[in-house]
Order: C-alpha cells, then sequence, then structure tokens
C-alpha cells in the first residue's frame, strides 16, 4: 500500500494567454500522506489544486489518478470529484438550504445513496466537526469558521480518497482560524490523504508529512517538515521561510 500513488503529477505545466503559471510540476501523492503547499500568492499553488480537481484543465503534462489520465475522465467528473473532494477558501455552499441538505445533496445526486444513508452520513460528519447542533441554519446565519467546517462535513460525506484544501482559512477571522485548523488537524490524524494549500506556517510544520514549496510556478523543494523548516536546502525557501523560522 505504501508503494501505491493515488494521483501523480507530471510535468504539468499551466499557461493563461502568455502568462505560464504552473512550469513542469512533478510530484505524487500515496496514501495517508498530508501534503502542505507554501509559498507567495501567486506562485501557483491554488491553480495546481485546481488543475488536480478538473477545475482548470492544464496546458501541458499528465495528471494521474490510480495510474488513470484525469483529463480522460470528462464524462465521470463529478464522480471523480466525490474520490478527490475539495475544501475551498469562500466555502460554496448553497445558501437557500440547510446545513443538512448541504451536506445530503451530493451524496444523494452524486453517489445516490438513499435518503436515510445520506443523513446518517451528513450526521455523523457534522457531529465530527462539531456542526451537528446547526443542521437546520442556513449559511447566512453562520460565522465564517462554522461555514467553513460545514463546508468540511459536506466534502467528507463523499468518503473521498483524498481531500483537497485551498487556502481554508484565508477568508476567516483570526479568532476563528484556529477551529477550523483544529478540526484539519484531527482529520490527520484519521489518515486521510490530504493535499493543503496553506499560508499557516506552524499548521504546516506541525501536521504535513510532506511539505512542498512553491515560487513563480515551480516547486522549489519538497521535504519532510523538519527539514524543510529547519534547514531549507534553497536560498528562495530559505528566504521565504527566514521571517518565521527567526520567530
Amino acid at each position: 500500500m505504501d508503494g501505491e500513488k493515488i494521483i501523480s503529477v507530471e510535468a504539468l505545466s499551466k499557461s493563461f494567454g502568455d502568462h505560464e503559471v504552473l512550469r513542469k510540476i512533478d510530484f505524487s501523492v500515496r496514501p495517508g500522506e498530508v501534503i502542505c503547499i507554501v509559498g507567495s500568492s501567486g506562485s501557483g499553488k491554488s491553480t495546481l489544486l485546481r488543475c488536480i480537481n478538473r477545475l482548470e484543465h492544464q496546458t501541458k503534462g499528465k495528471i494521474l489518478y490510480h495510474e488513470k489520465e484525469v483529463r480522460d475522465i470528462q464524462k465521470e467528473v463529478n464522480v471523480y470529484r466525490s474520490k478527490v473532494g475539495m475544501v475551498f477558501q469562500s466555502f460554496n455552499l448553497f445558501d437557500n438550504m440547510t446545513v443538512l441538505d448541504n451536506c445530503m445533496s451530493g451524496t444523494r445526486k452524486v453517489l445516490h445513496l438513499s435518503k436515510m444513508e445520506a443523513f446518517d452520513r451528513a450526521i455523523a460528519n457534522l457531529k465530527a466537526v462539531g456542526m451537528a447542533p446547526f443542521i437546520h441554519a442556513r449559511p447566512s446565519q453562520l460565522s465564517g469558521g462554522q461555514k467553513q467546517r460545514v463546508a468540511i462535513a459536506r466534502a467528507l460525506c463523499m468518503n473521498p480518497e483524498v481531500l483537497l484544501f485551498d487556502e481554508p482559512t484565508s477568508a476567516l477571522d483570526p479568532e476563528m482560524v484556529g477551529e477550523v485548523l483544529h478540526v484539519m488537524k484531527e482529520l490527520a490524524k484519521t489518515g486521510l490523504t490530504m493535499i493543503i494549500v496553506t499560508h499557516e506556517m506552524g499548521f504546516a510544520r506541525d501536521v504535513s508529512t510532506r511539505t512542498i514549496f512553491m515560487d513563480k510556478g515551480y516547486i522549489v523543494e519538497d521535504d519532510v517538515p523538519e527539514r524543510l523548516f529547519q534547514n531549507p536546502k534553497n536560498p528562495r525557501t530559505r528566504e521565504f521561510l527566514s521571517r518565521f523560522i527567526a520567530g
């Protein structure tokens, strides 16, 4: 199982017009890994996640899911996204639905669960993120931290094999960041495979099994957090982390 790659990214490039956002990206994801991707704004981190989730189409290169090329699965893209789920910085909840219905809609429509199965799964995952008391609330009645916890529960309801997080705390007020990071730390303990784009350096250092530093569309360094944060090999990584290391 350790040798099996869930996702492989090979020589991936992405351009918007003349602007190359990703340049020859290579990395793979194995079961149980928690990979944090860090780097300056505009370094390509979120675009990389969006390519993996098929929200963007790469210009060159390959993304493989269990050795099957992802660009070939457009017809079954919703099924793929149930296996490779995504949590967005802006929550993307349905405002016209209750918390419970937000968590049940995907499992009913995509996985074709019965109403009772979808209900049971929604309640279990809302309990896991501490949001079960709010099942009848609408997103407009929730704080940002609560919305993000519901968004995580909704993604978990699909029983994903990999969960992608695109800067899940960047839209939150500072006092709400902790509650979402706590949920993510608990998820990491369950063995869920996660790829997390984050500006939270302490979280990346403490929770990731691997940390990737990106700069100007390249993967500059990919290492265990102990080495990357304490003794980065690349001068650019060192420069980026200097304030954090000094702290």
